[in-house]
């Protein structure tokens, strides 16, 4: 077999820059001859990109491993490889007990794939990389992007990697390292290269854009990025994730006030409403600080979209403390959010606190705050029933062939008749229901 003729199919789980490093996986695969496949069968490389931020997404990749064990029992010849956070984060010891596993790669280490799939194919030996930045002055490896015209109306480009935040519940700074920005040039070039090749819309990428440009030596800060962005020819939307709520400058809004291709929609983080959680999760800002970010948002793009995160059942939360939770999301509105109960992840700060809460505890309040958010979702939706909104359509409906799907600015899902001729064009839609997933709407 030929490499031209070999395939390869990769699983991702977790966030948007997981979903990033798949594409930069992919992109190394497709340069060293192979092509992507859907059939887990058939593939000659199988790469699992894997999170650790919740236990589930954990689980389901142990899963898989032991799908493609059974596999590779019938293909011998199969690589399977292990990246991501649950890779950084338990690294060799994922090999014990997996003797058909063949690569651990780290989340700085994806731009050595093409060397460890060569050094398995020619040793039939486990190989592994999960080297580190150890300080925001170490070199970022990333890999270049294979574009090809076409593929897609929209791609994500990461600005920085790492977190230098250390909140108490959460691993990524401890599995994707130190703070690192890239340069605004190779930003903007990337950017410049994927507008070229068709895309439309780009999301900036970041575990905390509004810190972006802290580490390099130019002067420079997110709202810089993103006028420079803005400035290039053929992006018509650009979004970004995700924000820190002690970051958020104002010359951040400003910016998305005045520049008219930056998307009306922010996720902004809260975790808590109670301001003695927050001190404990390390979050370095308090609910009032919040609600004034949100309101200085709101006064400057006043058809904003805010949405957020909620983590409930921290260590030593009380019930009035979850109350000042569920208070502020019935105060300020948001227009949705992802919602989580806490769980340990080990060799975090929040693994060692007192009053670690029973699971029957946590589920019942993030019960309680999941019908209260999915109230206020239904209701904001059900007010904008008969606006109109620029709706860039993404795809036809896999549920009914004569609608297509595609988002709003504010990044809400419209669906409504049309067909295939619309793939990504710009139409105008009001909307004549309002879910909880977005709208029901039709050609204005």
């Amino acid at each position: 077999m030929t490499t031209t003729d070999r395939k390869f199919i990769i699983f991702t789980w977790g966030c948007q820059m997981n979903e990033d490093d798949a594409e930069q996986i992919a992109n190394i695969l497709m340069s060293m001859g192979y092509s992507s496949t859907q059939n887990e069968e058939e593939a000659d490389v199988a790469m699992l990109v894997t999170c650790s931020v919740r236990e589930k997404p954990e689980e389901k990749a142990k899963s898989k491993l032991g799908i493609l064990r059974e596999i590779k029992q019938r293909n011998p010849r199969m690589i399977i490889g292990v990246c991501g956070c649950m890779a950084q984060r338990e690294g060799e010891k994922l090999k014990k007990g997996r003797p058909y596993l063949d690569l651990v790669i780290g989340t700085a280490s994806i731009w050595q794939i093409p060397n460890l799939i060569r050094q398995v194919e020619d040793t039939r030996k486990f190989k592994y990389a999960l080297d580190l930045p150890e300080t925001s002055a170490d070199a970022l490896n990333v890999p270049p992007r294979v574009e090809r015209a076409g593929e897609s109306l929209k791609s994500f480009v990461p600005v920085m990697y790492g977190c230098n935040n250390f909140c108490a519940y959460c691993v990524v700074p401890y599995v994707r390292g130190r703070e690192r920005s890239r340069p605004l040039a190779d930003v903007v070039g990337e950017v410049e290269r994927l507008a070229l090749n068709g895309r439309r819309e780009i999301t900036l990428l970041g575990q905390n854009v509004n810190s972006y440009g802290a580490t390099l030596d130019e002067k420079v800060d997110f709202a810089d990025l993103l006028r420079a962005v803005s400035a290039v020819n053929g992006i018509q939307r650009i979004r970004f994730t995700t924000s820190h709520p002690k970051d958020l400058s104002d010359r951040l809004i400003e910016a998305m006030r005045d520049l008219p291709n930056v998307c009306e929609h922010i996720h902004l983080a809260v975790q808590s409403g109670d301001d003695e959680i927050l001190r404990r999760m390390n979050r370095r800002y308090t609910s009032s600080h919040f609600r004034e970010r949100v309101a200085a948002l709101r006064n400057a793009v006043p058809d904003i979209a805010i949405t957020t995160d909620f983590l409930v059942g921290f260590p030593g939360e009380t019930e009035q403390q979850f109350a000042n939770t569920l208070a502020l999301a019935e105060e300020i509105r948001l227009d949705a959010a992802f919602m989580f109960s806490y769980n340990v992840i080990p060799n975090t700060a929040a693994e060692k606190l007192d009053g670690q809460l029973t699971k029957k505890v946590k589920n019942e309040r993030l019960g309680r705050l999941i019908e209260v958010q999915n109230r206020i979702t239904c209701e904001i939706n059900a007010s904008h029933v008969g606006n109109i909104y620029e709706v860039l359509v993404e795809a036809v409906s896999s549920k009914d062939r004569t609608r297509v799907t595609g988002l709003t600015r504010q990044n809400k899902t419209v669906n409504f008749k049309g067909d295939a001729s619309m793939i990504g064009k710009l139409v105008n839609v009001r909307t004549t229901e309002g879910h909880l997933y977005g709208y029901v709407g039709e050609m204005a």
